[in-house]
């Protein structure tokens, strides 16, 4: 019989999945008003239902969120994802360039770092290319999954499977099934396979379940254009790269208008051109368009103002409109003289009457009205408060310039990182932590920046979806459910092996696989201990079940990673998951038995 606190989580637990189905408030809202139904009806104790907000697992992901903004701070990821990716041309490119590299790292390493840090990746492409990137980030998210699933050490329910057996191979208790020490590799007899089949299974078909946010499609509204002038300095990433491979053959929202090498000017340029250090670079690019321009590694605005003197990467972009009153109408720029002028800025782009100079800027008059983007330091808005030369029409935000300098720094710490965790040094929380605090003192981001990674929306469904666990096990519907397990199992191995799995995947679906590790444990030990079998069948099927978490974007941390960033409603992990995981499921319950026999 339920009780009337199981009666009750389960309601909670039913209205909280229809909330994240059927209504459009957001996943952290939900949460929160599941966990304070669940605080007010008494179903555990209240530090209980909190402990999510102290759980290693769900701060590990806040400061994962950091690591990943060092990485890319400093340009690291973006360079390291040029030479892996590239800029596919279409979304099948890009998935068959991010998704094998992903599973494949996520086998050995914590699959969340890497998430963290393929998801400005995979938005910087969406932006340079025009690829949607809504094809692209739950199939990152699901091929970290199947990748981490693989090995004994690419996720945490894995860990904590084979602790609690080589626990109770310690206790040798005499009617247990029999048991083996479970090795780095058990689980990849039968996760390879399976990941592999769900690669292609995102390839072909998951793809075409995902819904299309079409970039391009949307309606053209009249912009103001602007002229953009950009040098290739003799330390330039790009020198010696063609056109094509550092995006500028078709990118999205702007366009190379010319290339000037020496007196020659080129508009009609093949995508094969190769870039040399003193090219000027032509854009015409709107408002939108032009930050990402702007902080692309190894472009540099051509005309400064007056001169810069702090590094590049503290520096803002403003868009502002020369003032009448301004010293600079009817002047050029290669006019101006070097002053002691409180203003350190660089010229980025100009447009007149909404529309692209034709003249180089250096040649061009400045008219009282001409609208203008600037590169500026912090200094000049107080020192322009006034607006005598410009009137600040807004800041430009979501972009920065790299601090490039500081990029093999943050290779070198995020590898020590994931190296002290692998090598079981470090628990991987706390060599997050010394990562971070090593980024900070070497540069690579600044304090403001880091707490400005954090989603923090991310953070409190982890940490309520933590704490209902608690619910589940105090209200009793835990063991109302054990029970309902072990009586469908029966006396058939096969059969107990499928319930089992089947079981696992729909737990891991509802509480965390950390959560569903633990609580299903026990279950298939006494089952196979019924039914005289050796366990290791149902721990390869525990370790599997309990991380193929394809149905719930709160179900894994990296599903709920992905979540904003691709625009997603929890009805699209339904579509793309259910045949995933029905997939998945009939190649591990297959193939299990025949690789570890009962």
């Amino acid at each position: 019989m339920m009780t009337s606190e199981a009666w009750t989580t389960a309601g909670i637990l039913a209205a909280t999945f229809a909330l994240l189905l059927f209504s459009r408030l957001p996943a952290h809202v939900i949460f929160l008003g599941a966990l304070t139904a669940a605080i007010t009806f008494g179903l555990a104790p209240v530090e209980d239902l909190l402990k999510g907000f102290s759980n290693q697992g769900v701060l590990t992901v806040a400061v994962l969120f950091m690591i990943a903004e060092g990485m890319y701070s400093t340009g690291a990821i973006t360079m390291i994802s040029d030479r892996i990716v590239g800029l596919p041309k279409s979304i099948l490119g890009a998935q068959f360039k991010i998704l094998p590299p992903v599973a494949a790292g996520s086998a050995f390493f914590n699959n969340t770092p890497l998430v963290a840090m393929m998801i400005p990746v995979v938005r910087d492409l969406s932006r340079s290319t025009g690829l949607d990137s809504s094809k692209i980030y739950i199939p990152l998210s699901y091929a970290s999954i199947l990748g981490g699933a693989s090995t004994l050490i690419g996720t945490s329910s894995n860990l904590i499977i084979a602790g609690l057996v080589l626990e109770q191979i310690a206790e040798n208790d005499p009617g247990a099934p029999v048991l083996e020490r479970i090795t780095i590799f058990v689980p990849t007899l039968v996760g390879l396979p399976v990941a592999i089949a769900g690669i292609v299974f995102l390839f072909f078909i998951g793809t075409k379940l995902l819904p299309k946010h079409d970039i391009k499609g949307k309606e053209e509204i009249k912009r103001r254009l602007y002229r953009a002038e950009f040098l290739i300095k003799e330390d330039s990433y790009l020198a010696g790269k063609t056109l094509e491979k550092a995006g500028f053959a078709s990118p999205t929202g702007y366009s190379l208008n010319s290339v000037r090498r020496g007196k020659e000017e080129k508009h009609l340029i093949e995508p094969s051109f190769v870039l040399r250090p003193g090219d000027i670079l032509t854009f015409f690019t709107d408002a939108d368009g032009l930050p990402a321009l702007w902080a692309t590694i190894g472009l540099t605005p051509l005309n400064t103002l007056f001169p810069m003197q702090a590094e590049r990467h503290r520096h803002r972009l403003v868009e502002v409109v020369i003032s009448p009153r301004s010293s600079l109408v009817g002047r050029s720029i290669e006019d101006l003289p070097e002053t002691e002028e409180p203003y350190e800025a660089a010229i980025v782009a100009i447009s007149r009457s909404g529309e692209p100079l034709d003249l180089p800027l250096r040649e061009v008059r400045i008219m009282a009205g001409d609208s203008a983007v600037l590169e500026v330091e912090d200094s000049f808005f107080y020192h322009n408060r006034n607006e005598t030369e410009f009137i600040i029409v807004k800041r430009l935000r979501g972009y920065r310039v790299k601090r490039t300098d500081r990029a093999i720094a943050a290779i070198v710490i995020t590898g020590a990182m994931v190296a002290a965790a692998a090598l079981g040094l470090l628990t991987i929380f706390n060599a997050a932590l010394l990562a971070t605090f090593a980024m900070l003192a070497t540069g690579c981001m600044s304090i403001r920046r880091a707490t400005k990674s954090i989603e923090w929306n991310t953070v409190v469904v982890l940490g309520c979806a933590v704490g209902l666990e608690a619910a589940v096990t105090e209200s009793g519907l835990a063991d109302v459910l054990a029970n309902l397990i072990s009586s469908i199992g029966g006396s058939d191995p096969y059969v107990a092996l499928a319930v089992v799995f089947v079981s696992c995947i729909i737990m891991t679906n509802v509480i965390t696989n950390a959560a569903a590790a633990a609580f299903m444990f026990p279950i298939a030990l006494s089952i196979a201990g019924d039914l005289g079998t050796s366990f290791m069948p149902f721990a390869v099927a525990l370790m599997l079940g309990t991380s193929y978490s394809f149905l719930n974007p709160a179900g894994y941390q990296t599903n709920l990673m992905v979540f904003e960033p691709g625009g997603y409603a929890a009805k699209d992990y339904i579509k793309v998951g259910l045949p995933l995981t029905i997939l998945v499921s009939l190649v591990v319950i297959l193939l299990t038995p025949l690789i570890y026999s009962f």
